[in-house]
């Protein structure tokens, strides 16, 4: 018997969180973060972090427990989040996976292996060089070359990835796009219920402009300050987050802090369209398009509640 799932994702802003703690009151289901950034403690306004008093006493997982010092990824991820796991299952309760990182809940999902190929420490620290040579718009054109399909699924700024495509291709002769396309189509090993909750797309965007705006208002700069003063540099993983390095390059003089705020808004936008076409690519989604509820919360949440009970054969 599979040990039951649920995966509540959609894109940056659409509200997963509220929606997430009231699923998890209603099926008995404790809370992993796939958030690449909310695991990091200190790192609260940007990536806006769930409040403890949003928790509403719905344990969570994922959430303030490494230092922006260190590196967070697709494996360590799928590590921890395994771990949390053992610990909602030993105590009878639901896992509720939730966040917008479409790859790492899709690695957790269908148990991806990362660990067949060893990292070939020459060739990667030749792509590094060029990378930290201010050059590594080379290596994404260079990726676009040879795995056009892993170019469009791998934004150019998370040069971690592109150098990661590039040396599996460079080690295997096979392309990262076919070996992922492969591990995807592998049966999930849990009994799994997959939402996606949606929005109208300008809705949405007005949605994403509203909360950069909040996170203004909260001192998502103050916070940045904060952060540099305690030795966080943009070289950081931490760091490279939506907010995070627009901030930043105010803060070094780069830009004004209105071109800053704008470059933010423009750029959570296009995460949002990513993430929404990543999504549209997975399997045994169930999608929840808000609008098509009039924005009832209750309704959306009822609709999720079935579709869990219906899943695990059970009734809360």
């Amino acid at each position: 018997m599979k040990k039951p799932l649920v995966v509540l994702t959609g894109p940056t802003a659409v509200g997963k969180t509220k929606a997430s703690i009231g699923l998890a009151k209603a099926i008995g289901g404790e809370i992993i973060s796939a958030d690449s950034m909310q695991i990091y403690k200190h790192m609260d306004i940007g990536s806006a972090k769930i409040r403890p008093e949003e928790m509403d006493g719905v344990p969570h997982y994922l959430v303030d427990e490494l230092d922006p010092s260190e590196e967070f990824h697709v494996v360590r991820f799928q590590q921890m989040a395994k771990e949390a796991m053992e610990t909602i299952y030993s105590h009878g309760h639901i896992p509720i996976v939730v966040g917008g990182t479409g790859f790492y809940i899709q690695a957790l999902l269908y148990d991806i292996d990362f660990a067949d190929n060893p990292q070939d420490d020459g060739y990667r620290k030749e792509l590094e060089a060029i990378a930290d040579s201010g050059r590594a718009e080379l290596l994404y054109e260079q990726l676009k070359k040879t795995d056009p399909k892993a170019a469009e699924e791998i934004h150019a700024h998370n040069i971690k990835r592109v150098i990661r495509a590039l040396e599996f291709y460079h080690q295997t002769g096979q392309l990262i796009s076919e070996h992922n396309e492969k591990e995807r189509q592998k049966e999930s090993p849990y009994q799994f219920v997959y939402f996606v909750l949606n929005d109208d797309r300008q809705h949405l965007y007005q949605r994403i402009d509203r909360r950069v705006d909040q996170m203004m208002e909260e001192g998502l700069v103050e916070e940045v300050k904060r952060l540099k003063a305690m030795g966080c540099t943009r070289d950081m993983v931490s760091m490279q987050g939506l907010g995070y390095k627009e901030i930043l390059a105010y803060l070094d003089g780069e830009c004004s802090i209105e071109e800053a705020v704008y470059t933010i808004k423009r750029d959570t936008r296009h995460f949002a369209k990513r993430q929404i076409t990543w999504f549209k690519r997975e399997r045994q989604v169930i999608w929840i398009n808000k609008e098509i509820y009039d924005y009832d919360e209750d309704r959306i949440l009822q609709t999720m509640v079935q579709y869990t009970e219906d899943a695990f054969g059970y009734k809360d």
